[in-house]
């Protein structure tokens, strides 16, 4: 049986399907680019050994999804549900990135937002951890009505520790 998070979703700008073992070198190429990866508490991801404990990581999550553009179809990123708590109500959303050619637009904005509205279905609450430096993913997600709601240690994929500033948002809210 397939997972509820494991799932295709489409919008204008942005399309996103589960993640596969066979996407793992499209996804590299995007995810080489160390500029990526300067707020990110994982600064090297953008070297392949530490690329490829993060993509083994996606891989063991109920929802892993390749983003691509709508129009063209080029890989641009990618973003996860993790941490599924149906007693809890809740899922996470993160371990996300795009390409920077797709910052500064709405594409980020519409991935979130596909996966929220999806995750109502199922959920109440939904869940992001960002790195306590990662200021540019706080204030993306404080622009979609995230709200912060407390701070806890996380661990990356090499099982490095991670301060996370907790974002929620509640269905109705």
């Amino acid at each position: 049986m397939n997972h509820p998070f494991s799932v295709k979703l489409s919008g204008d700008l942005v399309t996103l399907k589960p993640l596969l073992e066979s996407d793992r070198e499209g996804l590299f190429a995007v995810a080489s680019d160390p500029l990526i990866w300067v707020l990110h508490p994982q600064k090297e991801r953008y070297q392949r050994p530490v690329f490829d404990q993060y993509f083994n990581t996606l891989l063991t999550f109920p929802g892993p999804l390749l983003a691509t553009d709508t129009q063209s179809g080029q890989i641009i990123g990618t973003s996860s549900f993790y941490e599924h708590l149906p007693e809890g109500r809740s899922v996470s959303i993160g371990y996300t990135f795009i390409a920077r050619q797709y910052w500064g637009h709405t594409y980020n904005k519409e991935l979130k937002k596909l996966m929220i509205d999806h995750a109502f279905h199922f959920v109440e609450t939904v869940f992001f951890h960002i790195g306590d430096q990662n200021f540019r993913s706080q204030a993306a997600i404080e622009k979609i009505g995230a709200v912060h709601c407390g701070e806890e240690t996380r661990h990356a994929p090499d099982g490095s520790p991670i301060r996370a500033l907790i974002y929620k948002v509640v269905k109705g809210s």
